[in-house]
């Protein structure tokens, strides 16, 4: 059954009035009847009513992108390849035409974030949603997704996954468009073994998210497949240190790696950006890259042939994924069948990885 502002009105014990004003944020409440309203609002899982229109569609022109860190250009270059699809130019007239208002909603790596933006785009009766990037494992917050989801979906709104997996319940997907993560870790890992490495560092992300744990998964199904990875008690665990998807995780991590075993002779890096910490690290402690030690990354960011020397990395086409997710997010393209799609990944040889030093 639909709730109503009256619904609301009575569960907060204010007039439907009062509703309308805190939330039209038109005239000034009290801060104790606001949080109340606002508390009968999340309790109900109101849907704030938009313009006319909106009701007509039972959408309105707002997509949302959800992303962990826009500054980040693993999230950068995804939404803004969904936004060139969902905000497009029109005729020339500076009149809308088919075209949805993108907004970019930075979660900063919050549960709680994903979930509240959600629900704002849920009182606008967003057209879409974009999700991109790794998911939370918490079951909780799965869940919450998923019932979230489920009730967009059911309003209208057209949910796509870019970056990230289906969630382990729930189908209320338009499409999740998933990237090979293991498979690209795997191949990186057997790249190093290839040319005879042995010791291997490993800097993760943060142990809940999909991503980290996909790509750290492919990276010991490949030490395991060369008979590395039971060679030592422990072994993989003490030579993998977890931590954000930042430069100075890469940094700090790769000098804890190198404390646990000066042996290593190979850090893989859980990013790029991680790994260009990875590389200042080797580098502060007086050794050279790649003839001491390899470094290699994931993602293929634009900065990644830059480095010096350029960085062995793992490719993933970020700019065609976004464009995708856009226009399936707009309806312009047909969803995979049984709505997922898995993307590969491809390794890029650079000069970052060499064969270790001998003697």
């Amino acid at each position: 059954m639909t709730v109503t502002l009256a619904d609301v009105a009575a569960r907060a014990r204010v007039s439907p009035a009062t509703v309308s004003r805190v939330l039209n944020g038109n005239y000034p409440v009290a801060a104790s009847t606001r949080e109340r309203v606002l508390r009968a609002v999340d309790d109900l899982d109101y849907v704030l009513n938009g313009p006319a229109s909106s009701l007509a569609a039972a959408t309105s022109d707002l997509v949302g992108i959800l992303v962990n860190d826009i500054a980040d250009p693993f999230f950068g270059i995804m939404a803004g390849a969904a936004q060139t699809q969902i905000g497009g130019p029109g005729d020339g007239s500076g009149r809308a035409g088919g075209e949805k208002l993108a907004v970019i909603c930075n979660t900063g790596g919050s549960p709680e974030r994903e979930l509240t933006y959600l629900t704002l785009l849920q009182r606008q009766r967003a057209a879409a949603v974009v999700l991109t990037g790794g998911a939370v494992e918490y079951p909780e917050h799965q869940a919450a997704m998923a019932a979230k989801l489920a009730k967009m979906a059911d309003a209208g709104t057209r949910i796509v996954f870019c970056g990230r997996p289906p969630l382990p319940e729930g189908d209320a997907l338009v499409a999740a468009l998933a990237f090979d993560n293991r498979g690209g870790g795997r191949r990186l890992t057997e790249h190093l073994i290839s040319l005879g490495h042995r010791r291997i560092g490993y800097v993760a992300g943060p142990p809940e998210r999909t991503t980290t744990r996909h790509r750290l998964e492919g990276h010991r199904e490949a030490l395991r497949g060369a008979g590395l990875g039971d060679a030592e008690a422990g072994a993989e665990e003490r030579l993998t240190v977890h931590g954000p998807y930042d430069r100075r995780s890469g940094y700090e991590a790769t000098l804890e790696i190198l404390r646990r075993d000066p042996t290593v002779t190979a850090v893989v890096a859980a990013n790029d950006t991680v790994a260009l910490g990875a590389c200042a690290a080797v580098r502060d402690q007086g050794l050279r890259i790649p003839q001491d030690i390899s470094v290699a990354g994931f993602d293929d960011l634009p900065f990644s042939v830059d480095a010096v020397p350029a960085l062995t990395t793992v490719r993933l086409p970020l700019f065609e994924a976004g464009a995708r997710s856009g226009r399936l997010a707009m309806g312009k393209e047909n969803p995979p069948p049984g709505g997922i799609a898995t993307i590969a990944a491809e390794l890029m040889i650079r000069g970052s990885t060499a064969p270790p030093r001998v003697g």
